[in-house]
């Protein structure tokens, strides 16, 4: 079994800011993290390797310090990774990260399944992974949050949906999504924290998968975005003085019918 798994260096959620001129989210500076839900990813991804065998091959999109998150990966039991970084790819939009990344996998040889988070905290799209599976044209199962059965040829998977839970079967090679319920991420012993330290993280840049730059980067990029702003936060309440208690909760009620919550 060939695992490949998505991950993504993302700045911590307290960091992040927006240029407002062009847009463009500001990572120059920033503490990075690897994203949260993509730690969901590896470690099913893990899990599965362990009980079929197989290797898991971690692949991230990112300038050069996204290699920590490639080792972040590493360190929780994945066989190789890669980084796949080129000036080129700066301002890529989710249809261009998934050009590349497709093309990435399929330098790479292709694999049974791929594993990725629901989404990244910094963009909140949820568009890579599914887009990826589009572009591959393999079997796409989002919201995972459970492998009920798997082996060669296909996988059996519970989805998250509104009205419950929703059982799928679907023919390998597929992509998954999973939701932080699938399962409790591993924490790196200390022989995975070495081993990932002294790691080679092959940067793979666009020449090397033969993508095309105008499809790339700002150039192909067709989201925009046109406005940001930062909401305003209003207070329109009351203090209520609570030395007297039968008259602090007569306010108290009537300031909530005022706002017609009662």
């Amino acid at each position: 079994m060939r695992i490949g798994v998505l991950v993504k260096q993302v700045p911590a959620t307290e960091n992040v800011k927006i240029d407002e001129k062009t847009g463009v989210m500001m990572r120059s500076g920033a503490e990075s993290e690897l994203n949260p839900l993509d730690m969901y990813a590896v470690e099913e991804a893990v899990r599965i390797k362990e009980r079929l065998g197989g290797e898991v091959v971690v692949l991230s999109m990112g300038p050069p310090s996204a290699e920590y998150a490639v080792r972040d990966a590493l360190s929780m039991g994945c066989d190789r990774g890669f980084l796949i970084s080129d000036r080129l790819f700066a301002g890529s939009d989710t249809l261009a990260t998934a050009r590349i990344l497709s093309a990435a996998i399929l330098k790479l040889g292709g694999f049974d399944m791929i594993f990725a988070g629901e989404r990244a905290t910094d963009g909140e799209t949820g568009q890579v992974g599914p887009g990826v599976a589009a572009r591959l044209g393999v079997s796409l199962i989002t919201y995972v949050r459970k492998i009920s059965d798997v082996d060669n040829f296909r996988v059996v998977a519970e989805r998250a949906v509104e009205e419950g839970t929703e059982i799928v079967e679907a023919a390998l090679p597929a992509l998954i999504t999973v939701v932080k319920e699938i399962n409790e991420p591993r924490v790196p012993d200390l022989a995975g924290k070495i081993g990932s330290m002294f790691a080679q993280i092959p940067v793979l840049s666009g020449k090397d998968i033969s993508i095309n730059k105008e499809k790339v980067g700002l150039k192909g990029s067709p989201t925009r975005v046109a406005k940001v702003f930062y909401p305003k936060l209003t207070r329109n309440g009351r203090i209520i003085d609570g030395k007297d208690p039968e008259k602090a909760v007569a306010e108290l009620i009537r300031f909530l019918k005022e706002k017609s919550i009662l």
